[in-house]
């Protein structure tokens, strides 16, 4: 196997890695759902790690066209991906709420697991905990809501179809 198709299957091994690493942070499995904004940053890692990897190991890749193609492709690959993490540019109803639930997940599990001492900081952790359950839930009956009636796209619609109330627990 060349250097190089060696080299690519090494940087595609470590997205998929990276990717998947994201999700330990998240306090429950049942809070994992596919990401975009995961997808993208995890794609900015293996752009970055592709040109810090081959600029240590070019003694081994000796195809100067080929470098450069792997750095022009890496530099294109990382704006690319910081352009759609910044934008949220392909991000919509559902996706959003499937990036926020892990992002919620990780608050719960911070302010859980943290050894805090100030009694304030305390309080304002388990109001935090609250608040993300509180906030998971909601995004979970709104993801199946608009899975099984579709969006409400209007006020009438949403007046129809209204958001129970939800409570987040300790």
């Amino acid at each position: 196997m060349s250097h190089y198709v060696r080299f690519g299957l090494m940087i595609a091994t470590s997205i998929v890695v990276m990717f998947c690493l994201k999700y330990l942070s998240t306090y429950e499995m049942s809070h994992v759902f596919y990401s975009e904004t995961r997808t993208y940053m995890a794609l900015m890692m293996g752009a970055a790690m592709a040109v810090i990897m081959l600029s240590f190991m070019l003694s081994m890749h000796k195809n100067k066209g080929l470098n450069a193609g792997i750095y022009l492709g890496s530099a294109v690959l990382f704006i690319a991906a910081l352009f759609l993490v910044r934008s949220q540019s392909t991000i919509q109803d559902s996706s959003y709420m499937r990036s926020m639930i892990p992002h919620h997940s990780i608050a719960i599990l911070t302010s859980e697991r943290s050894e805090i001492t100030d009694v304030r900081v305390r309080e304002l952790a388990y109001g935090i905990i609250k608040a993300q359950r509180k906030e998971i839930k909601e995004m979970e009956w709104l993801l199946d809501d608009i899975d099984k009636n579709g969006k409400a796209t209007t006020d009438l619609e949403a007046e129809q179809r209204p958001v129970p109330e939800f409570e987040g627990k300790l």
